[in-house]
C-alpha cells in the first residue's frame, strides 16, 4: 500500500527555493509517479492564495483526481488549540498546528515540511505526538523532503 503524505505550504514554495529545491523537486517527481497518496487541505489552498504565479502553476499541475482533498473542521481546530494550550508552540503558530492536526485526524502517514522551527523539530514532534496520544490519536510521522529520496 502506498504511503499517504500531507505537504504543508512550505513544500510548494520550496520547489523554487535554491536552498530546498534539490530535495523538493524529486519529491514532486515521486508524487507525479503516484508513489504516494497525496492529501491536500483547504488550509494549504488558502495559504497559497497570495503565492507567486509559478507556485500556483505547480499546484495546478498536480493530478487532483488522485488527491484526497481534506477540510478544516472543529475536530482539527480543537486539536490545534490543544497543541497551543499544552505549549508545544506559541499562539502565533496556530496555522502550523492546524496542519499537524489535519494530518493527524485524517490519519496521514507523513506530514512533510520545511518548517524546522515549528514543525520538523524533534522537541516539537514529541510535543505534538504526546498530545495526540493523550487525546487518543495516532503518532504522526513528521519529516522533511530529504527523507523521501529514492
Amino acid at each position: 500500500m502506498k504511503p499517504s503524505i500531507y505537504l504543508d505550504t512550505s513544500i510548494y514554495g520550496g520547489f523554487f527555493d535554491k536552498e530546498f529545491e534539490e530535495h523538493t523537486k524529486p519529491l514532486f517527481e515521486r508524487i507525479k509517479n503516484l508513489d504516494f497518496n497525496l492529501y491536500y487541505s483547504d488550509l494549504v489552498q488558502e495559504e497559497l492564495t497570495n503565492s507567486p504565479k509559478k507556485v500556483k502553476e505547480l499546484v495546478q499541475n498536480i493530478n487532483f483526481s488522485i488527491t484526497h482533498n481534506i477540510f478544516t473542521n472543529d475536530e482539527a481546530l480543537n486539536l490545534a488549540k490543544s497543541y497551543i494550550e499544552e505549549k508545544v508552540v506559541g499562539k502565533t503558530s496556530f496555522a502550523d498546528c492546524v496542519h499537524i492536526a489535519l494530518a493527524t485526524i485524517y490519519k496521514v502517514d507523513y506530514l512533510i515540511s520545511w518548517n524546522f522551527k515549528h514543525i520538523v523539530n524533534m522537541e516539537r514532534i514529541r510535543g505534538y505526538n504526546s498530545i495526540n496520544l493523550k487525546l487518543g490519536y495516532s503518532i504522526l510521522e513528521i519529516r522533511s523532503p530529504r527523507e523521501f529520496l529514492k
